[in-house]
């Protein structure tokens, strides 16, 4: 009893919104076994200062998972796990959207750190600027040309995708 006390709404929240959570967590650290234990690491973080959480406990344990995956991401000095590659079917088969999902994800995952963080919380997360601003610890403009050039290096590599007819899918 004393826990349920204790951690009162964790529970529910978990409940809500850790599928959204988890969905997040994929796209920072680009498979769904690391998301779950950054989810995890974030939720042990949470737990351990939930008497100072004031106000919005989702934004909070959001925040916590993308600083602990940054900090991930440089004390390994190497990029987090990518994706296994993604074979264009050879012929339309209803699975096209689902392929171009997972090529977009993989582009994603192939972004430098801070560019990935940026973009999965302006577009991901539908985060204003400041509030990606506020979320990562740095101003507004770092928001906007990191936004900038996570953009345009995802252009280049889906251009690149033209150029190779991979993945194939006709908009339909």
């Amino acid at each position: 009893m004393r826990w349920r006390k204790s951690f009162e709404g964790l529970d529910t929240l978990v409940a809500e919104r850790g599928d959204a959570l988890l969905a997040t967590a994929v796209l920072l650290t680009g498979s769904r076994t690391a998301a779950e234990d950054l989810l995890q690491a974030a939720l042990e973080r949470m737990m351990r200062h939930w008497n100072r959480v004031r106000g919005d406990k989702e934004g909070y344990l959001r925040r916590t998972m993308y600083h602990l995956a940054i900090d991930q991401w440089r004390s390994r000095k190497r990029r987090p796990e990518v994706l296994s590659s993604v074979e264009p079917p050879g012929r339309s088969d209803g699975t096209d959207a689902l392929d171009l999902r997972q090529a977009l994800v993989q582009a994603v995952a192939a972004l430098p750190p801070r560019q990935r963080a940026v973009l999965v919380l302006r577009y991901w997360e539908q985060l204003s600027e400041a509030e990606a601003a506020e979320t990562l610890g740095c101003s507004i403009g770092t928001v906007k040309s990191t936004t900038s050039r996570g953009l345009s290096r995802l252009r280049e590599v889906t251009a690149a995708w033209a150029a190779d007819d991979a993945p194939a899918w006709n908009g339909a």
